[in-house]
């Protein structure tokens, strides 16, 4: 199956933006570098992905102050979109019950930056492994020499955990969940190309469940490098590059027709 399109929705202070990933501070608003303010709310975003089925769109709360936007996109299209952000146990089951299909899980994983597992594994029998995605936003590190590798990022991508993003950790992790988000911090919001490096790991690692990959899309072109680098195995988000965001790199028309081209290819 082709690389396929995956639209977002990402929400701060309950408007739609797009921001410099590397800059979401919580004590420091001043560093926050944003790329574009919508004008249109929420549920607009949300039935314009319904209008044009494009499933498996993500809901980003990013900080608080962003339920109500985020309870109005999921109202927009009921059970056709993730929602994630400040999710927990407690209140997971919640934001299904609100029209979400899963939730998306990352710092509550991560109690002082150390992954928990009993915590992963009370999420999934909470809502159900169906219903769950891990996302493993992540930083490049330098280990020895010239190499590096992936380390997740918590609590807005500031924090470093104690897991690297590898072959090994998506194995284990993948009992618990049916997808993988992956944001690559680093380049998330500067429309300056994708992290190949990246891209090409997931595709060659090949986790048994769908992984979709975000941060740093520029053109359509990478909607086809991401399919080439991954040989299909992850699909792509694009936002601060897209046209609807703002952006002039990307036309979101053209997204949707790349899908529509991806399915009947498929067929």
């Amino acid at each position: 199956m082709p690389t396929k399109f995956r639209p977002c929705i990402d929400l701060h202070n309950g408007q739609v933006k797009q921001i410099v990933g590397g800059t979401l501070h919580d004590s420091d608003g001043l560093k926050l570098q944003t790329n574009y303010v919508s004008p249109h709310s929420s549920a607009y975003f949300a039935e314009l992905y319904r209008r044009h089925s494009l499933e498996g769109a993500h809901v980003i709360m990013l900080g608080p102050g962003n339920e109500a936007a985020a309870t109005e996109a999921l109202r927009a299209w009921p059970s056709g979109m993730q929602i994630g952000g400040g999710i927990t146990a407690d209140n997971a089951q919640l934001w299904l019950d609100r029209g979400a299909s899963k939730v998306i899980v990352t710092s509550w994983l991560f109690p002082d930056a150390r992954f928990s597992e009993d915590r992963l594994a009370l999420l999934a029998s909470t809502v159900g492994r169906d219903r769950l995605v891990v996302d493993l936003s992540c930083r490049r590190q330098t280990t020895s020499g010239s190499e590096s590798c992936w380390v997740v990022a918590m609590n807005r991508w500031q924090t470093l955990t104690d897991m690297k993003v590898e072959h090994e950790s998506l194995k284990r992790l993948s009992k618990y969940c049916s997808e993988f988000l992956v944001h690559a911090a680093d380049v998330e919001g500067l429309c300056s190309g994708i992290d190949r490096d990246l891209v090409a790991a997931l595709g060659k690692w090949s986790p048994p469940v769908p992984v979709t990959y975000a941060g740093g899309a520029a053109s359509l072109d990478d909607l086809d490098l991401v399919h080439r680098l991954s040989a299909g195995n992850v699909d792509l988000t694009i936002g601060s590059a897209l046209d609807i965001f703002g952006g002039s790199g990307v036309s979101f028309d053209d997204c949707v027709a790349w899908n529509k081209a991806g399915v009947a290819a498929s067929k």
